[in-house]
């Protein structure tokens, strides 16, 4: 067994495993719970968690915040574990899913795809939920932790560093990626060393995880003995009955080879990584997918140039219909061979874990 607890602020996770919130209905009430139920953090993903809803495409803002409501009080029914959601600071509707997600008491608020700068203001009086950047550099976490003392006197409760081998957006530049000076393994000293001060200075724990292409037992260990108090895995948790992705979705992870993961640029103007299919090569090709911007999701998409809309294309894909979009996938996708349940394969990196500390 894994005996190191994650504690993030009053929050004890029994395994140092949080599950990385997929967004376009990857991640929902499903997955998460089964997470939780386990011991490890479970996280809803929840941009454009509103697919489901009749009116997403009428009245996308709305449609979004009550099928996050739903998520999230689905999501609790199942588990007494705890959860998470993932809030992208570049939604159009990120200030909204913030206030909703307090107000419903998520335990946690993980926020990426930009730096949450003004995130504890949306912190209501009473509020116990924990605040957690995703970042990808020194440089963001110390950013993070001076303005939110300047102008909350507020530290966040952990920081999950996300390196270049992550499934989805990357917050790097497209040169970076392969760049041995951005591996993980560096970046995660790295910010150790940069929050240290703050810790020290005003006595608060500020847990660093590491995240992005951290796939086996062994991984867990190699970070954990880094400094890490834990690990965010996101492609792992896709090939699970409980994932809240159709089959097909799943077998893509499956199927997929390791000349398969390839690097994306998005119409949100982010590099990211993905499981190519003919829909990602007619891309390339220069073929152009036909569309009418209803949702305005992400305040950074240049939808007028793009030859595709990222969210058609990431909700056909969750829906099964990978011939009209694709599936994001971090780099270790490939290895994956079977559909598994959640608890078989947290079982399985425990022993992992356990093997690579004899």
């Amino acid at each position: 067994m894994i005996h190191t607890e994650l504690k993030i602020g009053d929050l004890v996770a029994k395994i140092p495993i949080i599950q990385g919130g997929m967004s376009v209905g990857i991640s929902l009430s499903g997955l998460a719970s089964a997470v939780a139920e386990e011991g490890g953090i479970g996280v809803i993903g929840t941009a454009m968690i509103g697919m489901g809803e009749s009116d997403l495409y009428s009245n996308g803002i709305e449609a979004n915040l009550r099928a996050l409501k739903k998520e999230i009080r689905k999501t609790r029914e199942m588990t007494k574990g705890i959860i998470g959601v993932n809030i992208m600071v570049a939604l159009t509707n990120y200030a909204d899913m913030v206030k909703l997600s307090i107000e419903e008491g998520i335990d946690i608020i993980f926020c990426g795809a930009g730096l949450p700068l003004d995130l504890p203001q949306y912190l209501t009086n009473g509020s116990k939920t924990k605040l957690v950047p995703i970042v990808s550099s020194d440089r963001a976490a110390k950013i993070i932790c001076k303005k939110w003392l300047s102008k909350f006197n507020y530290l966040p409760d952990a920081l999950v560093v996300e390196g270049p081998k992550a499934g989805g957006h990357l917050g790097f530049k497209m040169e970076q990626i392969n760049d041995p000076d951005y591996v993980l393994e560096k970046i995660i000293p790295q910010v150790i060393d940069a929050v240290k001060p703050f810790i020290e200075a005003h006595q608060k724990d500020i847990p660093v995880i590491a995240a992005g292409g951290v796939y086996s037992g062994k991984d867990i260990y190699k970070f954990l003995k880094m400094g890490a108090a834990g690990v965010q895995m996101g492609t792992r948790f896709v090939a699970t009955h409980e994932c809240d992705a159709a089959i097909e979705f799943k077998q893509a992870f499956v199927d997929a080879g390791e000349d398969d993961l390839v690097l994306i640029k998005s119409p949100v103007g982010l590099p990211g990584r993905a499981i190519r299919n003919k829909f990602i090569e007619d891309v390339n090709l220069g073929i152009r997918k036909p569309f009418k911007c209803p949702y305005h999701c992400i305040k950074t998409c240049d939808y007028k140039n793009s030859p595709y809309c990222i969210s058609f294309a990431l909700i056909s894909a969750k829906k099964g219909k990978l011939k009209h979009g694709f599936a994001f996938a971090g780099t270790n996708a490939y290895q994956i061979d079977k559909i598994i349940s959640v608890k078989a394969l947290i079982k399985s990196l425990l022993q992992e874990y356990e093997q690579a500390g004899k």
